[in-house]
């Protein structure tokens, strides 16, 4: 996947927009060559909106409604629609609940990322560190990956992995693997741009041997 020119970035979002902020704040320092050029949430005063306005990016509500858990249907054609207009070309999913359909996936064919608080393919869907906490894992992490049809089944591109501490409560492991997620998503954006993804079948090829750490810093 050669890419190297500047990314530009629309990000769905749902909640406070850690994700998107990590990813501003490595743009910021030059590491990142991307743009954010339009913010969309299908909750009309999540914190995310609030984020981007502060850095003058364009943001708008999306009435999802009456869909609970995906988007589609006139919302996402709208979302489409917002997305070209802004000139976008990779969609970032920072903390997104709803799940994307075909259309979607359509119009941007492996330019849409997501970013899953576990070691995919374990513990899809919601919650996942809980899931990982409640089941005794010894390991967790996060997982950036390519969108398709199914929940948390795109290409890997990149896992980081930290151990579940036996002091740990579900919302303490949360925490920390927050923390690796603000790393690993910029990188991976920064690997795109940089055209050093391949895919090949289901694997995601990384042309880059220093760029990948799976361990926490």
């Amino acid at each position: 996947m050669n890419t190297d020119k500047t990314l530009k970035i629309g990000v769905l979002g749902s909640g406070a927009g850690s994700n998107m902020q990590s990813i501003i704040d490595e743009i910021d320092a030059g590491r990142v060559d991307a743009e954010i050029k339009i913010v969309l949430s299908d909750v009309e005063d999540a914190r995310i909106l609030e984020r981007a306005r502060k850095r003058g990016i364009p943001t708008l509500w999306l009435d999802c409604s009456p869909y609970k858990t995906k988007l589609d249907g006139p919302a996402q054609l709208r979302c489409i629609e917002l997305l070209h207009e802004h000139d976008v070309d990779t969609v970032v999913l920072a903390g997104f609940m709803r799940i994307v359909k075909a259309p979607l996936l359509n119009a941007f064919p492996m330019r849409i990322l997501n970013i899953h608080p576990a070691l995919l393919p374990a513990f899809p869907g919601l919650h996942a560190w809980r899931q990982a906490w409640d089941y005794g894992a010894k390991v967790a992490g996060c997982t950036v990956h390519f969108v398709d049809e199914g929940t948390d089944t795109g290409a890997i591109i990149i896992q980081r992995c930290i151990p579940v501490l036996n002091t740990d409560s579900a919302e303490a492991l949360h925490a920390r693997i927050q923390a690796e997620e603000h790393i690993a998503y910029p990188q991976a954006l920064r690997l795109l741009t940089e055209g050093k993804l391949r895919i090949v079948g289901r694997r995601v090829i990384i042309d880059d041997d220093d760029a990948v750490k799976t361990d926490s810093r």
